[in-house]
């Protein structure tokens, strides 16, 4: 189905990211997996392409492209590729951007943002927490005044891009009498005493996206470490959160259709009983549901795209974005892999790593059930 979402010249953005990723990016993807991580000189490569700073002003050196397409496109062409490749690099310039773009002081953006967008710096966003994932309200890090300094304590979790980030947006508590209330955001520098990092986590899939804990003990932050109003942190992020999940939408959809699209190709190529087992009825009315479920989804989160860039998208359907994407990529995924018999298990073929990727789409930028809560409350339920 003809898509109408993106213009000519999102398809000319889209051209340049596929033939940047064709040539710097697929040939070194199994090294990037064997390594457990994304080198340094492909985020500099994305910086001099310009993908980092979609978002960022241009005195700071990004595109300032002022229109939220460009940056579905990029995530578009990042997930084609892997699923940990979307997930590093949106972190980046999908999640965190937006943070210092509309929150930072002048001397935070004057500081950070020109390296940010030319991939010397990497990024990550601190707010899950060991005990506190959904229910961001109840995370138990926490900031204290010391002077005109702040003194940060505690821990994060399942932090993408934390084992190499140069910089993250923590959410700390500094108000311990509030819940929503009393939380701040905080702009650490992964070089400041006190901040450590622990092990790259060992996660079921996207083993190249790395991913970690964080742990800050007694770290000093001068004053003007605060990001945006002490004790507006909470009502920041419920703000933002919609890019993410849509984002996230974004990045399912696209996965789940690339990998579906070699499927197909390869139950032409793939026989049995001297037939292409494409060609078998089950599997041909198979692949019309999968296809037409992908291109269902890809319809309503193209809609969203287009509400989310001209301000119109509300938390609400981006929630249904979210939860449903991944359900469908999942679904469609593990269906992939029945198709592949035996070899879709095997961790050399795309698409049994495809599928272990994909998995955690269901839990992360609030879990599925999250979402159903948010639209049920919608609902007057």
């Amino acid at each position: 189905m003809l898509r109408s979402a993106f213009t000519e010249d999102h398809q000319e953005f889209r051209k340049s990211v596929h033939d940047f990723l064709a040539r710097d990016v697929v040939p070194n993807v199994d090294e990037y997996i064997e390594h457990k991580l994304i080198s340094r000189e492909v985020w500099r490569e994305a910086g001099k392409q310009g993908l980092l700073g979609l978002e960022i002003p241009e005195v700071y050196g990004g595109g300032d492209a002022g229109d939220y397409r460009f940056n579905a496109v990029a995530t578009e062409e990042l997930a084609a590729v892997s699923m940990a490749l979307a997930s590093s690099m949106s972190i980046h310039f999908d999640v965190v951007a937006p943070y210092l773009v509309d929150l930072a002081s002048s001397a935070q953006k004057e500081q950070w943002l020109p390296r940010f967008c030319t991939g010397e710096v990497v990024s990550a966003i601190g707010m899950t927490e060991p005990s506190a994932g959904s229910d961001l309200a109840s995370l138990k890090t926490t900031a204290v005044r010391d002077g005109s300094d702040w003194i940060l304590n505690g821990s994060k979790t399942f932090i993408t891009n934390g084992y190499t980030a140069d910089l993250v947006v923590v959410a700390a508590r500094t108000n311990p009498e509030q819940r929503s209330k009393g939380i701040s955001l905080f702009l650490v520098d992964a070089s400041a005493p006190g901040f450590e990092r622990g092990r790259k986590l060992d996660k079921v899939g996207q083993p190249e996206a790395d991913t970690a804990e964080l742990f800050f003990d007694n770290v000093r932050l001068p004053a003007d470490a605060i990001l945006g109003e002490v004790d507006r942190g909470f009502a920041y992020m419920m703000e933002r959160l919609p890019q993410e999940r849509i984002g996230s939408a974004v990045s399912n959809v696209a996965h789940a259709k690339q990998i579906l699209l070699e499927t197909i190709e390869y139950t032409k190529e793939r026989k049995a009983f001297g037939a292409p087992i494409g060609s078998f009825q089950h599997n041909k009315f198979l692949l019309a549901e999968l296809v037409t479920k992908i291109e269902v989804a890809q319809a309503f989160v193209d809609a969203a795209v287009v509400a989310h860039a001209s301000g119109d998208l509300t938390a609400v359907d981006a929630a249904k974005a979210k939860w449903w994407s991944a359900q469908v990529q999942n679904e469609v995924l593990d269906h992939c892999v029945q198709l592949h018999g035996g070899y879709g298990y095997m961790r050399e073929y795309r698409v049994a790593r495809a599928w272990m990727d994909a998995r955690v789409t269901k839990i992360w930028a609030g879990s599925n059930e999250i979402m159903k809560e948010l639209i049920g409350r919608e609902l007057a339920l």
